[in-house]
């Protein structure tokens, strides 16, 4: 049998009184008629016999019979052009399975065996009730098909034949079955919210501070709280070694005192009266004390002045004021004399306090380094919501168009479906971008502001500076040797290993022997008033009245009388107040001194030597440290530059 010729023009026209009737009832169904198929026996349909001039539909297979598209299904129109309008948005594979299960538009002329016009069908759709060969023939009217409810799809079952029994057709398919699942929640939309605005909690978007990278910078440099705590260390090392150096200030210091005293007398020569001596004096002692800078000496000044009052008869000078002056000095000859405690001590002070500056350069380059990291995380989330939002807006004008699409019929509704999923994707992503821009924002703040009270924490910033895209050009020896010499981390194994240095220097020193030189030297001084009480000497005035007897005697024999003795000279230079006794003491008429050798010999060293052996291992340790660290930085460097 012939193929028929095919018009455009009646395409055009049966195509649109297709819509139409499809558009006015949805359960009515044109009748058709089964033309001639271009090859075997495949049953085909034909246009109602009110249409002109046939239009053939030969599709590939065996096709069910022809259905009139319902209004609300996700059948795809009919272009002019005879071709499915495809949507932009992307389709799943669950999408498709979906659309299978749809019933399939009627099209214009169709190319056999799957041309560029072929219409793909579902053989679990509907099911063919004429056996395979043998067609039914042309002009047989079809039972009009039952208005089904939407969303359940049944199967199109063609009449049999005259003079044959109808053949039931093969059983649903498992695609048929889901199908008929009841809808949830069929008319469920989502409403359409407004973009987020670009606020976060806390924050006066109102009240915006500019900031450059460098203002950031100088901020974080004064207010860090990182940097606060860095410098204050480096202040108590200061004063660390202050005090290390105190150790060789002098000290001083002093005692005062009255005292009485009662003496029973236990001979005759103790010159006291009525079996006793009573005396009593003001002392008052000071003392000057410290350490020789150099060579590890000591000294000692001690100075005394008392009044002394007494009821001594043997007493030249009552009230007397007796002064002393002494000086003890001791040097060590051995042990000590190049290297001793104190000195140990201020050296590591020194470089304690080196130490502290280093991790403050190096909590001053971290803090640096989180700046600006945090800086361009800050940039990084501002543009990044930005985007986000943009991609919402664009997403809902896809939205709008895909929706006007549909209600001209150029679009499946599961495309608007499609579009909104999308949309309500990106909405997620834009609060996802708020809230980094939030942490971004506030990690940047805590690094630069003073305290939490801050009127900063409750502005809005605005980074300022743009991204510097071309790299820095460094040579990697150039590179290497910068970083050898001033990163901080090896400075501070330099530090360490200059401490173990003197703790060797220190314990070696122990282990020799005590040898010290000890010398004193001292003068007094002497003054007072005469005593009065005693006119006489006691020893001689039990010899007064044989010593006046003889004088008699050799008086009326003409003889010399015996001489009076005479009491103890005083010289005139003690005579005096208490500044005459400080005079006769600054005279130096009065001295005293002392030398000799102090020698200590322990036995076994055993302390001194364990620690000199500890500080050498030690050594050890940080020389390989060091060495360590040697290689980290240039792999760094290495990798900064990308050598590696």
């Amino acid at each position: 049998m012939n193929r028929r010729t095919v018009n455009p023009v009646i395409i055009f026209s049966t195509v649109a009184l297709l819509l139409l009737m499809a558009t006015q009832s949805a359960s009515a169904q044109q009748p058709t008629s089964n033309p001639p198929a271009p090859s075997g026996n495949t049953p085909t349909q034909t246009a109602p016999p009110s249409s002109t001039s046939g239009i053939t539909i030969a599709p590939s297979g065996n096709q069910p019979q022809g259905q009139a598209v319902e209004p609300g299904s996700n059948a795809r129109p009919v272009t002019p052009a005879g071709q499915t309008e495809q949507s932009v948005q992307p389709t799943t594979q669950a999408d498709q399975q979906t659309r299978g299960t749809q019933a399939a538009p009627v099209t214009g002329p169709q190319t056999p065996q799957g041309g560029l016009n072929s219409i793909p069908t579902t053989d679990s759709l509907t099911t063919d009730s004429s056996p395979s060969g043998n067609a039914p023939s042309q002009g047989t009217p079809q039972q009009p098909q039952q208005q089904v409810p939407s969303g359940i799809v049944q199967p199109a079952q063609s009449p049999p034949a005259p003079g044959r029994e109808s053949v039931p057709g093969p059983a649903p398919s498992v695609t048929e079955t889901l199908t008929n699942v009841p809808e949830v929640a069929p008319n469920y939309r989502a409403p359409e919210r407004p973009l987020p605005e670009m606020g976060r909690v806390g924050v006066d978007m109102a009240e915006q501070r500019s900031l450059s990278l460098r203002e950031a910078l100088e901020m974080a440099l004064a207010n860090n709280k990182d940097i606060e705590v860095a410098r204050d260390v480096v202040r108590e090392a200061e004063f660390d070694l202050k005090s290390a150096r105190g150790a060789y200030d002098p000290r001083l210091s002093s005692f005062s005192y009255y005292e009485r005293t009662v003496t029973p007398s236990a001979s005759f020569l103790s010159g006291g009266s009525n079996g006793a001596v009573t005396q009593s004096d003001y002392t008052g002692t000071a003392r000057v004390e410290g350490l020789a800078p150099k060579f590890g000496g000591g000294y000692r000044v001690d100075f005394s002045a008392i009044r002394l009052t007494t009821d001594n008869q043997f007493a030249a000078l009552n009230p007397q004021f007796p002064t002393a002056l002494t000086l003890n000095y001791t040097q060590p000859l051995w042990r000590g004399l190049r290297f001793d405690q104190n000195r140990r001590l201020i050296e590591v002070a020194k470089k304690n306090l080196s130490l502290t500056d280093a991790q403050f350069r190096q909590r001053a380059i971290e803090t640096i380094t989180q700046v600006q990291r945090a800086y361009w995380d800050l940039v990084f989330a501002l543009r990044n919501l930005q985007i986000q939002r943009d991609a919402v807006r664009d997403a809902r004008t896809q939205l709008e168009h895909n929706k006007r699409l549909v209600e001209e019929g150029m679009l499946a509704p599961i495309d608007v479906v499609a579009a909104e999923a999308q949309v309500s994707g990106y909405e997620q992503s834009v609060y996802s971008a708020l809230e980094d821009a939030g942490r971004a924002e506030n990690n940047l703040k805590n690094l630069i502001a003073e305290n939490r009270q801050s009127p900063f924490w409750n502005l809005s910033v605005i980074p300022t500076d743009s991204v510097d895209l071309t790299p820095p050009s460094v040579d990697l020896a150039d590179a290497m040797n910068a970083a050898i010499s001033n990163r901080p981390e090896l400075q501070q194994s330099e530090v360490a290993r200059e401490l173990n240095e003197i703790d060797r220097r220190y314990f070696r020193e122990q282990t020799k022997p005590q040898v010290d030189l000890v010398g004193s030297y001292g003068v007094v001084g002497l003054s007072g008033d005469i005593n009065s009480s005693a006119t006489s000497n006691p020893l001689t005035a039990s010899t007064q009245i044989l010593r006046d007897r003889i004088n008699l005697l050799s008086q009326l024999s003409g003889l010399p009388l015996l001489p009076t003795p005479q009491p103890t000279a005083i010289q005139e230079n003690l005579i005096g107040g208490f500044d005459q006794s400080l005079w006769n003491l600054a005279a130096n008429r009065y001295s005293n001194f002392r030398v000799g050798v102090q020698l200590g010999l322990p036995i076994r060293n055993r302390t001194a030597e364990a620690q000199l052996g500890r500080s050498l291992v030690e050594e050890k340790r940080i020389a390989t440290l060091h060495e360590q660290l040697e290689q980290l930085a240039r792999k760094r460097v290495a990798r900064s530059d990308g050598f590696e």
